[in-house]
C-alpha cells in the first residue's frame, strides 16, 4: 500500500472525515503535516498543491486534493486501485 500524507490542522472535520475514509479502505498510517502549528508547512503545501484549504492529501506522489476529492475519487472505485498501486 502506498504512503499516504494529509496536510490538517486540528480541527478540521473535513480531515476527521478524510481520515475515516482512508482507514476503512485500509490505510494504517497517515503520516500528518500539521499547518496550523507550523507557518513553513503552510507555505509548503500552498507552494505545492496550489490550494489554501485542508485537507490536501497525497497517496504516494498523486496529489488527491481534498476531502471532497477522495470522496469523488473513491465514488468512482479509484481510491483503492491507487492505494495498492505499486
Amino acid at each position: 500500500m502506498k504512503n499516504v500524507t494529509m496536510y490538517t490542522t486540528a480541527v478540521c472535520p473535513y480531515c476527521i472525515r478524510a481520515k475515516q475514509i482512508l482507514k476503512a479502505r485500509g490505510v494504517d498510517k497517515i503520516e500528518e503535516i500539521r499547518i496550523d502549528t507550523d507557518p513553513a508547512a503552510r507555505a509548503t503545501m500552498m507552494e505545492r498543491t496550489g490550494r489554501r484549504t485542508v485537507p490536501q492529501i497525497y497517496v504516494g506522489d498523486t496529489h488527491v486534493g481534498g476531502c471532497d476529492d477522495l470522496m469523488a475519487l473513491d465514488g468512482r472505485g479509484g481510491l483503492v486501485p491507487l492505494l495498492q498501486a505499486a
